[in-house]
């Protein structure tokens, strides 16, 4: 078996950094989602809470920080009594879902591909070299 000698020519060691890091905020549990509806406007906290189900009030926090940090979102606080806080995608962030949106036709064309490679493989280790 040949070596591995590393990036294809084509290839800048930053920019695996960088696709990594788009992918770490694309991959993450609920990221996508929470860009998802913060990309139709501004949102507010428990509006979005809603809106993502299954995510805890803590970790739509986190993630909300996350995205904030990343220039993914923008968190507006109006000074009413009690605080107002709205969340809107960026630019940057409705270019990064519009740019899954290729991941996401292959996934929903290749799902029942996937999933009968992983019952082959569950059932019969053997049967599922056919799909490697």
């Amino acid at each position: 078996m040949p070596a591995v000698s590393g990036l294809p020519d084509d290839v800048e060691p930053g920019a695996c950094s960088a696709f990594r890091t788009a992918l770490d905020r694309v991959g993450s549990k609920w990221g996508i989602a929470i860009i998802a509806v913060t990309s139709g406007g501004p949102v507010r906290f428990a509006d979005l809470h809603r809106a993502v189900p299954g995510i805890s009030r803590r970790m739509l926090t986190l993630t909300l920080r996350t995205l904030e940090r990343d220039g993914l979102l923008i968190r507006t606080v109006y000074p009413t009594v009690p605080p107002q806080v709205e969340y809107a995608a960026t630019d940057l962030a409705k270019d990064l879902f519009a740019s899954t949106r290729a991941l996401s036709d292959w996934a929903e064309h290749n799902h029942e591909r996937l999933e009968a490679a992983r019952l082959a493989y569950d059932n019969d280790e053997e049967s599922a070299r056919q799909y490697h």
